[in-house]
């Protein structure tokens, strides 16, 4: 990590994951300022969801966008995918925030917002494992884990520096301005950091994939690889599950049942996450000195036994410990998976796989599990339902890992760089 070549690749793959999960965060942050501007005619209710659809329409378009970007990168190039990626995450975002609403362009406005944010599923389909993949691969062998997990750690970052910015600006805007302008400032900032990853990207090395005019990267793979699919995709479930039960479902969760005002409910969420940062990097470092299926089975076992506690524990008077107790689980799970799936993977298809398999679960399993959890609870009646989610992506994962080889050890095949 003290080479310079080193830092400019960590932080060259870092930034998309960045901006990506800065973007998630603002838009979500802002989705009730969103639905008033493109769907004025609605009821308050009717524009939130309204905004959360178009929302979801993005998360629908990742794994098309897995085996686009996959294959320009396994094909092309890692450097040239993840050009492609920085620039259709960071224009539409830009083109969000001066998106004129209902009042100018009538019915076409809802239709753009949902093409821009088409554009933007398709970038983040390949932008995480893409980056994923550049990282560990140009990172030297014995700290592959730690490279991984500062990659992982960017996401988080992202997610930080959204909620950051929406604070902010709600602190020093007056309603009225955050409902008719305030609101796109964070999507106009987000230009800045894409400039950024975009200039870092360009001069960062290239590998050159094998030369061949019928490689199809999507075609290889389900002919030669659909079981690494199958088992990418099992492995990935916990961390869809786990992730968006803790972070996303269960601000909601202590706000509707547990009476929990907005703003303590997000500054419980806000320090767990902040919390999430060291463990997740530590973890990565540990990896790469016990390996990468230890790691991931001791998240998996703390998750299955203490899902049901750590939930007892937010219904009670200890929510900040059972949602860290949760954050421990998701932490080393995270910190580990990113580089196992990329050491497990053959070069030649490296990027296409990881990411396929990786957003068919994030896509399909996460982006619902909100809404399941949701239903479940009010089903069942019983508050501690989402805990079994939480256990059954435990015991899922946990069957796929035998199928994983232990690799912290094993060399990395690569892409031999060009000659200068």
């Amino acid at each position: 990590m003290s080479q310079p070549s080193t830092r400019r690749i960590v932080a060259a793959g870092t930034i998309g994951n960045i901006l990506e999960w800065y973007d998630f965060a603002i838009y979500g942050y802002f989705a009730s300022q969103i639905g008033r501007a493109f769907f004025p005619q609605e009821s308050a209710v009717a524009q939130l969801l309204s905004a959360f659809g178009i929302f979801a329409v993005g998360y629908l378009m990742r794994p098309l966008g897995a085996i686009l970007l996959g294959h320009i990168g396994d094909k092309y190039g890692r450097r040239t995918a993840l050009t492609v990626s920085v620039a259709a995450m960071a224009i539409p975002t830009f083109l969000v925030g001066v998106l004129p609403g209902y009042a100018v362009l009538g019915i076409m406005a809802p239709v753009l917002l949902t093409f821009l944010r088409m554009v933007q599923g398709l970038s983040v389909g390949g932008e995480y494992t893409t980056s994923i993949v550049f990282m560990v691969e140009h990172a030297p062998p014995h700290r592959r884990g730690f490279i991984g997990s500062i990659g992982e750690s960017g996401a988080l970052l992202g997610m930080l520096l959204g909620s950051a910015t929406g604070s902010v600006l709600g602190y020093l805007l007056p309603a009225a301005a955050m409902d008719e302008w305030g609101w796109r400032i964070p999507f106009l900032a987000g230009l800045l950091l894409g400039l950024v990853g975009f200039f870092l990207r360009r001069h960062m090395p290239e590998s050159a994939p094998e030369a061949s005019a019928d490689h199809s990267p999507a075609i290889e793979i389900f002919r030669h690889h659909r079981a690494l699919l199958a088992r990418l995709a099992g492995l990935a479930i916990f961390g869809a599950i786990g992730f968006y039960v803790v972070f996303v479902y269960v601000v909601s969760w202590l706000q509707i049942d547990e009476r929990i005002g907005t703003a303590q409910a997000l500054g419980i969420n806000t320090i767990s996450m902040i919390a999430l940062l060291p463990i997740t990097l530590a973890t990565g470092w540990l990896s790469d000195r016990i390996g990468r299926k230890p790691m991931i089975y001791a998240a998996l076992v703390i998750a299955f036994l203490g899902a049901v506690p750590f939930f007892a524990l937010m219904s009670g008077w200890a929510i900040l410990i059972g949602q860290l107790g949760l954050t421990l689980a998701i932490g080393l799970f995270s910190g580990t998976l990113p580089t196992l799936m990329v050491e497990s993977a053959p070069v030649r298809v490296r990027c296409t796989v990881v990411a396929l398999g990786y957003n068919v679960t994030l896509g399909l399993i996460g982006g619902l599990t909100p809404l399941v959890a949701t239903w479940l609870v009010y089903r069942t009646g019983d508050l501690l339902s989402p805990a079994y989610l939480i256990m059954g992506a435990a015991v899922l994962s946990f069957i796929t890992l035998f199928f994983f080889k232990e690799t912290y050890r094993s060399p990395l095949e690569v892409h031999k760089s060009p000659a200068a």
